[in-house]
Order: structure tokens, then C-alpha cells, then sequence
């Protein structure tokens, strides 16, 4: 095993248990590791310290192990049974009325680079590191073993977060085409094969139950809709219309579609293929009730300043809009856009508006995509839930 020797005073952080290596912090490298093997990291001193995925770029290590052991079948086993007992504890892992969790979300189970979704009998894994991508197919096995009857199917899905290795999505295990799933019992279909994604976004789950209890009487705009999970919350809440709008078509027809699944031929439901802002600057003042949760707007910190623009500009759109009393559920899910830098983009909207806004909710990512206490970068989903004067 290739071994990553850190400059003197470079392993305060690892000492503090966060999973990452920066390129910056290594003296020198014993071997000639490839992208993706497992190599260790020792002190200046050569005292050992972690276990991790080597790669180029900035993060040149993910740690997962902070023990000197073996990344074997073992190893994989007990993390992946680890994520799971925390599901169980939770009540994810065999709820009736639910059966689409995440079971694997990165740092946060301690195996950074991977993420898997479960929906029904199929768990959905994506790799964001090339150690990861390397290790799918021991890692799909591990997985049957620690889920037993849980999961049937384990497709593959990475072509999206590994482009530059064009690896192909597919089953690694199974192949059955039944992409049904249920969320507090309602059901939505999972597009794992095109999708954003692993198929669905398990992490707003806690905040569309939110929405449902809000939704009785109100008029629901639901921009960036995706596959339509606000929206069929929000006709299970009552609501008098919903009307759902993204600039995917692919999107538009799994939302039509997922909400027929629930609310069959119900008139209350119109979809839009348009984008937002456009529909932004031409939509009737009549919705008191809007969601707005976009796509990440910064990917990187060099795009934060752009982002913050972007999040400021779409809201003020929406708030201007806005009757008296309204309800504004908001949200971004940019890492590296932090609370209060969305709070405040948020509050310079209501601003620019001139409307008085009042925090009802802090709203966040719930409890099956965990974040590792020593890795704060973890926590990337923020909304607020605002009632517009």
C-alpha cells in the first residue's frame, strides 16, 4: 500500500477526525498510487493516522478509516450495517407507510464518495469519488448481505458525478423495471435510469409533510417541480389548484404522471414546461402558497457571489407576486452557500419587495442524510418557510 507523508503540523485536522486530505498538506508520496487505490497517510513523524481513497485534485484523500485495518469485504459490511442500524433506529429502515430513505450519504455514514438511495426493493448507488467507483461492485455485495430481503435490485447510476470516466449506469444486481416507491404513503415513480440524482430527492421528504399541512384552501406554485413531490403533498393537504412548473419536459411528465398515480383525472393539477423566471415575471398574482427549491446555483466557492444573485433575484420575483398572507417555502441546496448567506439573499428579496416577512420555519436535511459532527460541510440543505405581509 502506497503511503501519503504529511508536512509537520498538517494532521491537526485528521486529528480532529475530518475525513479530508488537501492536497496542500502532503510532503511527499512513497509509490505511485493510481486514482482510486487505497492508500495510508502518516505524520511528518511517521506516526500513522488514516485509511483513505487517493485522487488528484484538491481533496487528494478521503478518509475511511481513522484504523490501521484492512478495506476488505469486513470493512464494507460493517460500515454499510452501520448506516443501516441508524435507519432502523430512526424508523426508515421497515416503515410501512415509507419505503424510499437514504441509506449511504457520504461523509456522514463515513464513506465519503458514496451515496445509495433505497426505493422499495431497489437501492440506487452512486459513486462521487473514483475509489468508490472502483470498489461498486464488492461494495453491491456487501450491501445484499447487510440488507437481506430489504432489496432485490442495486443499479448503478455515475455517469453524471464521474463524466470524465464515462462509466457506464446499469445493474450490478437484479434488473427489475418496477420504479414504484412510497413516501408517509404516497407513492411516485423514480426515473434511476435518466433522472437528476439517484431518481428522487429523498432529503426534502420532512419538509413536503411540512408543506402538506399548510396546503388546505391555498393556491400552490411549485417551481422546479422535478418529478411534482410538493406538488402531490400539496393536493393531499387540500389545496384549491397546484400547478407545477420546471423547463424539463422529461420532468413535467413524471410529475403528470406521479400525480395521477395518487389523484387520478383531479382537475386541481396543471403542469407548465417553462422556465422559472420567465414564468416568474408573467405569473398572476393569485399563489399564496410557493416552493422554491432549485438546482444547486454554486457548485464551487467561485461561483458563490453569482449564486447569492441568482437566489436573491428568484425570490424577490416570487414575493412581488405574492398576495397579503402568503406562504414562500424556500430553499437552496448549494454546499457551499452557507445559512446565512442564503438567509440574508433571502432577506435583501424581501427587501427589494418591500414586503414584510416573518420566519415561521429553518428548515434543513433530515435525519437519514446525517451530518458527520466533524465534518460540517456536510450539512447542505437550508430553506426557511416565510409568511409574506
Amino acid at each position: 500500500m502506497n503511503t501519503i507523508w504529511l508536512k509537520r503540523g498538517k494532521e491537526e485536522s485528521l486529528r480532529r477526525f475530518h475525513p479530508w486530505v488537501f492536497s496542500g498538506a502532503i510532503q511527499h508520496i512513497d509509490g505511485q498510487p493510481e486514482e482510486g487505490d487505497v492508500v495510508r497517510v502518516v505524520t511528518a513523524a511517521g506516526e500513522f493516522i488514516a485509511v483513505g481513497h487517493y485522487q488528484q485534485g484538491s481533496i487528494t484523500v478521503r478518509v475511511l478509516t481513522f484504523r490501521d485495518v484492512a478495506v476488505d469485504d469486513a470493512f464494507w459490511y460493517a460500515r454499510l450495517e452501520s448506516a443501516l442500524l441508524m435507519r432502523r433506529a430512526i424508523g426508515l429502515a421497515d416503515a410501512e407507510q415509507t419505503n424510499s430513505y437514504r441509506l449511504v450519504h457520504g461523509e456522514g455514514d463515513h464513506l465519503p464518495g458514496l451515496i445509495i438511495d433505497v426505493y422499495d426493493h431497489t437501492a440506487v448507488m452512486q459513486a462521487h469519488s473514483i475509489g468508490m467507483h472502483r470498489s461498486r461492485r464488492e461494495i453491491a455485495a456487501q450491501l445484499m448481505a447487510v440488507m437481506g430481503e430489504r432489496i432485490k435490485n442495486v443499479y448503478y447510476k455515475s455517469e453524471t458525478t464521474l463524466p470524465f470516466m464515462e462509466p457506464e449506469n446499469g445493474f450490478l444486481v437484479g434488473g427489475s423495471a418496477d420504479n414504484v416507491a412510497m413516501e408517509n404513503g404516497l407513492r411516485f415513480r423514480v426515473d434511476w435510469l435518466k433522472g437528476q440524482k439517484t431518481g428522487f430527492f429523498v432529503d426534502q421528504r420532512e419538509n413536503r409533510a411540512l408543506l402538506e399541512k399548510y396546503a388546505a384552501g391555498r393556491r400552490v406554485l411549485n417551481m422546479f417541480c422535478y418529478t411534482g413531490g410538493f406538488s402531490f403533498y400539496a393536493m393531499r393537504g387540500g389545496a384549491r389548484l397546484v400547478h407545477s412548473v420546471d423547463s424539463s419536459a422529461k420532468a413535467i411528465e413524471l410529475t403528470k404522471q406521479n400525480v395521477a398515480l395518487n389523484f387520478p383525472a383531479d382537475a386541481r393539477h396543471e403542469a407548465f414546461c417553462e422556465d422559472a423566471f420567465k414564468y416568474l415575471e408573467r405569473m398572476p398574482e393569485t399563489y399564496d402558497l410557493v416552493i422554491l427549491d432549485p438546482p444547486a446555483f454554486a457548485k464551487h466557492r467561485g461561483a458563490l457571489h453569482n449564486a447569492l444573485k441568482g437566489y436573491t433575484r428568484l425570490n424577490q420575483k416570487a414575493m412581488e407576486k405574492m398576495p397579503k398572507g402568503s406562504l414562500l417555502f424556500t430553499f437552496s441546496c448549494s454546499q457551499v452557500v452557507t445559512k446565512d448567506h442564503f438567509r440574508n439573499a433571502v432577506f435583501t428579496a424581501a427587501a427589494l419587495a418591500k414586503r414584510k416577512v416573518r420566519i415561521l420555519h429553518q428548515l434543513h436535511q433530515p435525519a437519514d442524510h446525517p451530518v458527520n459532527i466533524y465534518h460540517p460541510e456536510g450539512e447542505y440543505l437550508k430553506g426557511l418557510v416565510l409568511y409574506v405581509e
